[in-house]
């Protein structure tokens, strides 16, 4: 078999050429024309069965009695990008603070080596180019459409701050946090802040239940077990001296079961109601579970593990995190592993973490990315 490195390595330019192009045009969820467009083109160029699923890309080559399915993601964030490079987004407000231009320029490296050698593939590869990951669930989207049909295993690959360029972070089990978000609105009855006695006052319930909420990781979850509940807007009166008609509220909450995730989003509600009830208040209370937990297949974490050491990677640890991905819906269907890349040099000042506007990647060390993905499908 040929080295998925050093003909990675051979196309190192062109995945970066590729990935400065997409960072210079970046677009929203579902809003992935250009990207799509681009991406269609070379698949078909190198003999790729496409469908089509709105702005994502499903698609195949080979044959055989399996198939392993690669992801990339490709939408952007609503963020105006702060680095001064000859790359910098051309689009306002909107940049790719996340790598999801590294992402997609990488599996289009991986489908041209594969197309290049197809003669020796063993199974069907299925490259799924991704919507929408940035809180629109274009997994969900893509599953819909096909994506999954006949797949026996799937990999994703993500850019990662925290790790040093080059090591590849491999983690068994939980990895990413499944996501939950909650709104409240607390009713009182406004009036004059000099006479609170004819008022009921919705900012003091506000404060309760907020404090409230704190004390569910504290002192309502295992200690051994990983949550988070945050409350990040709380917007409340228009004047210094008028006693609001309502507060409102908006947070998330973070988990690694699914029962943990329940737990949370009940209790919430629970906390959000009663304390707005004791202050005379009533409360309208959402909350929902919009994503579960990225969690890799055992099996499939050791396969990945196995095939970037015996290329000549460099194989590493990476912690588990709080924040969310839409991977895990695939991994809700099929077995497989999603696996971290590190970009982060700061040698060359790339130390800012994701969804930051001065977020950037080591470039030089896409190609292990691409190297990775070709040996998986190779190899599986």
């Amino acid at each position: 078999m040929f080295d998925p490195l050093k003909e990675a390595e051979k196309i190192k330019e062109q995945i970066i050429e590729w990935r400065r192009d997409f960072h210079m045009h970046p677009e929203l969820g579902f809003e992935e024309e250009r990207t799509s467009r681009i991406v269609e083109e070379h698949l078909r160029e190198w003999g790729y069965r496409i469908k089509r699923v709105g702005t994502g890309i499903i698609a195949d080559i080979g044959g055989g009695e399996r198939t392993i399915a690669l992801r990339a993601d490709m939408d952007a964030l609503p963020i105006q990008e702060e680095n001064d490079v000859p790359y910098k987004s051309k689009i306002p407000g909107k940049m790719h603070a996340c790598g999801h231009d590294a992402h997609t320029a990488m599996l289009l490296g991986a489908a041209k080596i594969i197309a290049e050698h197809s003669d020796e593939l063993k199974n069907r590869v299925r490259l799924i180019f991704q919507p929408a990951e940035e809180g629109g669930n274009g997994a969900l989207k893509m599953i819909e459409g096909g994506a999954l049909e006949g797949v026996n295993a799937i990999f994703g690959l993500h850019v990662w701050a925290e790790l040093d360029s080059g090591i590849v972070g491999i983690r068994e089990g939980p990895f990413l946090a499944g996501v939950g978000r909650f709104s409240a609105k607390i009713i009182g009855k406004g009036g004059h802040g000099a006479a609170p006695q004819y008022t009921i006052d919705p900012i003091p319930a506000a404060a309760d239940a907020i404090l409230a909420l704190q004390r569910i990781v504290a002192r309502e979850v295992d200690p051994l077990e990983s949550a988070v509940v945050t409350v990040g807007r709380v917007q409340g009166g228009t004047a210094f001296n008028v006693i609001p008609e309502f507060v409102e509220l908006e947070g998330t909450f973070r988990f690694f079961t699914n029962e943990l995730g329940e737990f949370l989003k009940s209790r919430i509600v629970e906390i959000i109601e009663n304390t707005a009830k004791a202050h005379r208040c009533r409360a309208e209370v959402e909350a929902d579970i919009l994503g579960p937990p990225t969690i890799n297949d055992r099996e499939m974490t050791k396969f990945a593990r196995s095939v970037a050491e015996d290329i000549g990677l460099n194989v590493g640890e990476v912690r588990k995190t709080l924040g969310g991905e839409d991977f895990a819906f695939y991994l809700q269907k099929v077995p497989g592993a999603f696996i971290a890349l590190g970009i982060r040099n700061e040698e060359k000042g790339i130390v800012y973490p994701h969804h930051h506007p001065k977020f950037d990647v080591d470039e030089d060390v896409l190609y292990l990315g691409t190297a990775l993905e070709v040996a998986l499908a190779f190899r599986f």
